[in-house]
């Protein structure tokens, strides 16, 4: 059981630290309170190994095994933005729940977090810090992440944690009229973060970034 020391977290995983990553972010570029306040009480250590737990304040992506990585604080932080600044926004989906950090991250902004992860190993430890960290609110399936969760679509938004080369179509049909898809685009060495609003007319499409994220890959494990 977590408890709440460890939560809290000492030396290099206390407040102060993650305090100075929130200092950081701002520098950087984050505006959204709601975002900052999120990123300072969601612990990051919990998410990594404990042997990496000294560098989870780090701006900086993380293995976490299987060929993933928790990414940069930054990145979380930015795409949480992009995704707030939709309007409303009630129902997520996520699609690459990894370690779970942003789908944690996520959960303290909206009422509802659906969240799509291939590799089976990851999925379930992501829920094991889910019941422990008691976040009732959010909602797991192993799966492809392309087809997204056209059960329980429409979506406000939709959050995309690794880069496919091309936008999936069943994403976008699974946006409700006036939502937002954030998602990385593009092969290695030449991703760029693009946020895709779907209007009555049709899909208008914005860049913002250049990012560096793993493929998005079909299929489960």
């Amino acid at each position: 059981m977590i408890d709440r020391l460890q939560i809290e977290g000492v030396g290099m995983t206390s407040r102060r630290t993650r305090a100075r990553l929130v200092d950081r972010l701002r520098r950087h570029g984050i505006r959204d309170e709601r975002v900052l306040q999120a990123m300072m009480e969601v612990p990051r250590h919990l998410f990594v190994d404990e042997a990496l737990a000294s560098r989870a304040y780090e701006d900086t992506p993380l293995p976490i095994g299987h060929g993933q990585t928790i990414s940069q604080p930054w990145v979380v932080a930015r795409m949480t933005e992009l995704l707030l600044q939709a309007g409303e926004v009630n129902r997520v989906l996520e699609v690459g729940t990894g370690c779970g950090y942003q789908t944690a991250v996520l959960s303290v902004l909206v009422n509802q977090v659906w969240s799509v992860e291939r590799i089976g190993a990851l999925l379930e430890q992501a829920r094991e810090r889910f019941r422990l960290l008691r976040l009732a609110n959010v909602h797991l399936r192993h799966g492809d992440g392309y087809a997204g969760w056209p059960e329980e679509a429409p979506f406000d938004a939709i959050l995309v944690a690794a880069a496919p080369e091309e936008v999936p179509p069943a994403l976008l049909e699974q946006l409700r009229v006036g939502g937002r898809l954030v998602i990385p685009v593009g092969a290695q060495g030449g991703q760029q973060l693009m946020v895709y609003d779907r209007t009555a007319k049709g899909v208008s499409a914005t860049t913002c970034d250049y990012v560096s994220f793993v493929p998005l890959i079909g299929g489960t494990r």
